[in-house]
């Protein structure tokens, strides 16, 4: 029991009787730890055994909920942390068996072999063992029988959540904005449930689904950090109360239930690694958003990923790379040189993929640098940025807009009638009660909580519908006359870089086909452009920055939207 490090004072309690006893108390799943039956009966019995031992309780440490296969567990750090240190609070530690202090043979030896350099025992009132060979034999012997146990346990448990899954039930993991849970029926001791939509959440995944997709009807499609941002600035946060982040809109973007595909059994509760396929246990649930509307989102995630349009795309000393694409295979146009037989190097717009596959994956195309960057922008300049065609284009946008603006305002006194309705009924009704011509039974009581269900979500959806009314936008003769005026000039002189960023400010794409050059680009962009000042209009179209260089580089790339043409 004693050893070199074992101190006069320690040898001293044992003698007289009076050992200082923390207890340990351990239930590992939440419905024990709600019972509240559990820890008390451990207490009860741990506080008896210490009295009959003429020992003193000092302290206790309970973990409600928690496994005990690893050390993730707050009251067991703090107790094991005050038993290690200078201070020496308590000489046992009292728990109901072996498996409430550890189930994992290894690191029970571990923790224990630590504790007893601290001259602390671990002493459990049911499963009794001594510190000489033969108690330890015995409590390795435990601690392997509680390991097994523990992992059958899991097995068996993970077998029944996944029969439960199968039949279409929920097992308790969190669910994504827009689901909710509903009981469907009690078997045996055990309340069954299915996902369902949540009605008010889910507007405003298709919100979130739409901003990335079409944009507010104000600007093109915006990306995850300005929906962030919206989100946060219009008071919406997360089920806990949260600000939104980058990182959980980009999860949400991804996220296949709300195409209805919602999978169990996905990824190791401990590991989080992915499991195979096969494990996997696919639920029905219902869908928020169409299979179309999802697939384009995943289309414009890896079209906007960094890794697929490089900053150099932007940033490179080539005016139109990142811009000019092939117009067969839609692959970027790179830069190829020749030599000529009189030396004279030409430099040339190629296709990439057959430079780099073959024609056997596209014919190729190629056109002199010089002419390309030349006919675009001379096509810009004497087409597209003239006061006159940046005028037509802004009208015809007005146009769209105030179609959208008639249809949120027909929706919004749908909304308001329905609102209306669902009031007016809620005051009938409580008028019958008040003058005791009905009686509030369950029927009556549904019935108003059915209204009064009806009158919230309309006032839900109108709210939403309000903030997406579009605002009137004013552009001026002179705003027009300025913009163009700024953007011939910076297209058509100073550097690369420079000229590049004004560009890829108002254009999406340029299609190099055999005997046509198309140029398209987002109306929504171009509007937006015109608000702005032109000479900081670079300044607003940033790139990816991974992290801060000290040359204070910057990355530039062009804004995503739906492609609009904005010159033929």
């Amino acid at each position: 029991m004693f050893d070199e490090n074992t101190t006069g004072q320690q040898i001293e309690r044992w003698a007289n009787g009076a050992v200082r006893v923390c207890i340990y108390m351990r239930v590992s799943t939440g419905r024990q730890a709600e019972s509240d039956l559990s820890i008390p009966d451990q207490r009860r019995q741990l506080n008896a055994y210490a009295a009959a031992h003429g020992w003193n309780v000092v302290s206790e440490f309970v973990d409600s909920g928690l496994s005990a296969t690893d050390d993730r567990r707050p009251a067991f750090r703090d107790m094991i942390e005050q038993a290690t240190d200078s201070e020496h609070s308590f000489d046992v530690i009292l728990v109901h068996s072996f498996s409430s202090f550890y189930r994992d043979n290894l690191h029970s030896e571990l923790y224990i072999r630590k504790l007893r350099k601290a001259n602390v025992r671990v002493i459990s009132i049911t499963q009794p063992s001594s510190d000489d060979p033969a108690g330890n034999l015995i409590r390795n012997i435990i601690s392997l029988f509680d390991a097994h146990q523990s992992l059958e346990n899991g097995k068996h448990v993970l077998r029944s959540m996944k029969e439960n899954a199968r039949q279409g039930f929920y097992n308790g993991s969190p669910l994504p904005l827009g689901y909710t849970t509903e009981f469907v029926e009690r078997r045996g001791n055990k309340d069954k449930k299915k996902i369902v939509v949540d009605p008010v959440e889910a507007e405003l995944v298709r919100a979130i689904f739409d901003l990335y997709t079409k944009g507010d009807g104000r600007s093109g499609s915006l990306g995850v950090k300005e929906i962030v941002s919206r989100l946060n600035r219009s008071g919406f946060r997360t089920r806990r109360g949260n600000l939104f982040g980058v990182s959980g809109i980009h999860n949400l973007l991804q996220n296949k239930i709300y195409i209805g595909e919602y999978t169990f059994n996905k990824t190791c509760s401990k590991s989080k690694k992915s499991k195979d396929v096969s494990e996997h246990i696919c639920v029905e649930v219902e869908p928020i958003i169409s299979r179309s509307q999802f697939d384009d989102v995943q289309s414009l995630l890896k079209k906007r990923s960094p890794r697929v349009t490089p900053p150099r795309e932007t940033t490179g000393p080539i005016l139109l790379t990142g811009l000019a694409k092939c117009a067969s295979c839609g692959g970027g146009m790179t830069l190829r040189t020749g030599t000529a037989r009189n030396g004279t190097v030409h430099r040339y717009y190629t296709c990439s993929t057959c430079a780099r596959s073959g024609k056997i994956a596209c014919k190729g195309r190629s056109i002199r640098m010089d002419k390309l960057d030349e006919l675009v922008v001379e096509h810009l300049s004497e087409r597209l940025f003239t006061e006159q065609r940046v005028a037509e284009i802004l009208s015809q946008l007005a146009q769209r807009r105030s179609a959208r603006s008639a249809e949120v305002d027909r929706r919004t006194t749908a909304l308001k009638n329905q609102i209306e309705a669902a009031e007016e009924k809620l005051r009938r009704l409580y008028a019958m009660v008040e003058n005791g011509i009905a009686e509030q039974d369950d029927i009556l009581r549904d019935r108003i909580k059915a209204l009064q269900d009806e009158r919230d979500l309309g006032k839900e959806a109108l709210s939403r519908a309000q903030a997406t009314a579009s605002r009137e936008i004013i552009i001026t003769p002179d705003m027009i006359k300025r913009f163009a005026g700024a953007m011939r000039l910076h297209i058509s002189s100073g550097e690369t870089p420079f000229r590049k960023a004004y560009l890829k400010a108002v254009i999406d794409r340029i299609d190099v086909d055999t005997n046509v050059i198309r140029i398209t680009g987002s109306k929504d962009i171009l509007e937006r452009a015109v608000q702005s000042d032109p000479e900081n209009l670079p300044a607003a179209v940033r790139s990816s920055v991974p992290k801060w260089r000290a040359r204070q580089d910057s990355n530039l790339r062009p804004l995503e939207s739906e492609s609009n043409t904005l010159s033929s």
